[in-house]
């Protein structure tokens, strides 16, 4: 009869059965005996073990005064440490000094204490999911008034990707030779990467020239007046990032991106089935007012049928809920990023999202909820976030049109927040409003030159960024299409400076 079989059999049918949470007190001995014997011990585990994670609470103790007193630059011992512990203390038939003597006289080598370290952590990890589904089930039994289904689910996503998150043996400080590594590292990257930059590229090169592509964590804001085409922009760069994507396995089994990305698009003002015609109609040169009018020959057609079968294959997710809290854009951009990936987000626009709190009554307040929000869920994600802004209307009453980081609308916090800031100015957009309406002006000629020179081209500019020069990069905008590209393409070298 095996162990097993014999617990079984032994068993009292009149005892209470319950589960013990997952442990393993022998691996929790067998690492502080090592630290006791070679004070080495404790460094191989203290970047990422802590003394909650131990199950046996004498346990943590001894774990948290070695570490004081190895921190100190003194030498942890059972004589040292047991000063320091209740001296009444009893661990079955043994005193508390006599355990730590037993802990040390038992103890085999240091080789070994990492992996029991990790077998501790892994376990404190284990029940600290145990933890959060019974919190889950408890709640959702009591269904109290201040924690509706939909927040409960939004905190349970936050808190299971926060313990997949912090659930690793990596992070702490890095001697500056590691550094140093991992910054050639990140130069190799840029440099077999294409284009050779060290953010993901946005697919016009004049851009990634002047940023040197979309850099992890930070807040992008793209603004602009109704008309100048930042969503015409921020989808072009979308689709660029997607369609570039390739993936490499890393050594840990999981994927990442060599090229390209992953993209996630939040479009608050279009459905998704707007946002694919305008990108449809970038691909093939098919106007985005034919397809919908269903005005196109056969070869357009054609065109269409097969840019839809190429673009299946792309990683770009759309959201087309309206109104999304900045709670509820967080909890869904953590579930894409656990389940697809995730290697750029882009939400268009902010003030069309709503905060979490209750500040819905002061609106400056609610944005700034917003733009912090995001801010910190690029750096939990590790992800570009390109967040779309209105500008207000006093660029309008200006006779210079061109947008400043004062014109952001409703909040300064946009401008605090963001790591780049960039405006799209066409000045075509104005210059065409203001066509006079007799040909026969003597001014009409002036202002047909005029148009002619700003025909076909818009301004991005760049007016903040952290880690590079700001200024103005002119690129091709073919309106029929909403496409941006760099002047120099040859599909747009008639708008070329000469």
């Amino acid at each position: 009869m095996n162990d097993a079989a014999r617990k079984i059999a032994n068993s009292n049918p009149a005892e209470p059965h319950y589960r013990e949470a997952p442990n393993n007190v022998e691996a929790e001995q067998a690492l502080l005996g090592a630290i006791l014997v070679n004070n080495d011990a404790y460094y191989r585990v203290s970047d990422f073990l802590k003394p909650p994670h131990f199950h046996e609470p004498l346990h943590r103790k001894i774990f948290e005064v070695a570490g004081d007193i190895i921190r100190m630059g003194r030498t942890a011992n059972p004589v040292t440490i047991k000063t320091h512990l209740p001296a009444d203390s009893k661990v079955g038939d043994l005193t508390v000094a006599q355990y730590l003597a037993r802990l040390a006289a038992e103890a085999v080598s240091i080789i070994n204490a990492e992996d029991y370290g990790r077998t501790i952590y892994d376990l404190a990890l284990r029940r600290a999911l145990i933890t959060i589904g019974e919190d889950v089930v408890n709640i959702a039994y009591d269904a109290p008034l201040d924690m509706p289904p939909q927040t409960q689910i939004e905190d349970t996503e936050r808190r299971l990707f926060e313990l997949a998150e912090n659930g690793r043996y990596d992070g702490g400080f890095q001697s500056f030779n590691d550094a140093v590594s991992l910054a050639i590292d990140m130069a190799g990257a840029a440099f077999e990467r294409d284009g050779s930059l060290s953010g993901i590229s946005t697919g016009i090169h004049s851009l990634d020239a002047r940023m040197g592509g979309l850099q992890r964590s930070d807040l992008i804001v793209l603004a602009g007046r109704p008309g100048m085409g930042k969503t015409s922009l921020a989808t072009n760069i979308a689709y660029n990032i997607a369609a570039a994507y390739e993936s490499e396995v890393q050594a840990d089994g999981s994927m990442s991106a060599k090229n390209g990305g992953v993209v996630g698009f939040y479009s608050l003002e279009m459905s998704s089935e707007q946002l694919a015609t305008r990108i449809i109609s970038e691909q093939t040169e098919v106007s985005s007012s034919k397809i919908r009018r269903g005005d196109i020959t056969e070869a357009d057609f054609e065109k269409l049928v097969a840019c839809s079968q190429m673009m299946q294959k792309v990683p770009l997710y759309i959201d087309q809920t309206g109104g999304i809290s900045i709670a509820q854009l967080a909890a869904r951009a953590r579930r894409l990023k656990r389940q697809r990936g995730l290697d750029c987000l882009v939400v268009d626009y902010i003030q069309l999202m709503t905060g979490s709190g209750k500040s819905s009554d002061n609106r400056v307040q609610e944005i700034t909820q917003i733009t912090t929000g995001l801010k910190a869920l690029g750096k939990e994600l590790n992800v570009p976030i390109i967040a779309l802004s209105q500008l207000s209307r006093q660029v309008e009453s200006r006779e210079d049109k061109r947008p400043q980081l004062s014109d952001l609308r409703e909040s300064g916090s946009i401008e605090q927040d963001a790591d780049v800031v960039l405006f799209v100015f066409r000045e075509e957009y104005y210059v065409k409003n203001s066509e006079p309406r007799d040909p026969h002006d003597p001014k009409y000629a002036e202002w047909e030159a005029l148009f002619d020179k700003v025909k076909g081209t818009a301004d991005v500019i760049i007016a903040k960024q952290r880690h590079g020069p700001t200024g103005t990069v002119k690129l091709a905008f073919q309106s029929e299409f909403t496409r941006f590209a760099d002047l120099a393409d040859p599909s747009f070298s008639q708008y070329e400076e000469h």
